[in-house]
């Protein structure tokens, strides 16, 4: 196979709507990451989860909460761990990106229960010292979820 033909050969038997459909399905997502400034989702910065609007409130209640000088969002809202951070990441990069691009999404923003689960995980963690040993039992047991009765602390006024 002559060079020049490398390329074309990766695409042979490929019908030619299915490759235009992955170039625009390309192009449009490569603008939306950039339009969405999704680099910034990489950092630990917590005005990153504010670029949308409806996380606004969020951020600001943060911001007057008690846990401003001691916690982020990744800290409260992401797994520890390399892996399970990037995969929490990404999981709930896309269904944030198809929520808000279609508009499906409560307002105000509601946390889902698997997020709800992972934040209480954070609770249990910082402040297991401090809780009572029924609290800790099941972390998935709303009616023990710290938030239930502790909603303002990690947004105040929330």
């Amino acid at each position: 196979m002559s060079p020049g033909t490398q390329g074309r050969a990766v695409w042979r038997g490929w019908p030619l709507p299915v490759v235009i459909a992955l170039g625009i399905l390309t192009g449009v997502g490569s603008f939306t990451f950039a339009y969405g400034q999704g680099t910034a989702y990489f950092s630990q910065r917590p005005e990153a989860c504010a670029n949308c609007h409806v996380m606004w409130g969020h951020y600001e209640s943060w911001r007057h909460s008690s846990h401003q000088h001691v916690a982020v969002c990744n800290d409260c809202h992401l797994p520890p761990g390399f892996l399970g951070k990037w995969l929490t990441k990404g999981d709930n990069g896309f269904f944030h990106s198809l929520a808000f691009t279609t508009g499906a999404f409560p307002d105000p923003i509601r946390i889902k229960r698997r997020n709800a689960s992972r934040t209480q995980r954070a609770c249990l963690a910082c402040h297991a010292e401090l809780l009572h040993p029924i609290a800790a039992n099941d972390p998935d047991d709303a009616a023990t979820r710290c938030a239930r009765c502790h909603a303002g602390v990690g947004h105040a006024q929330r």
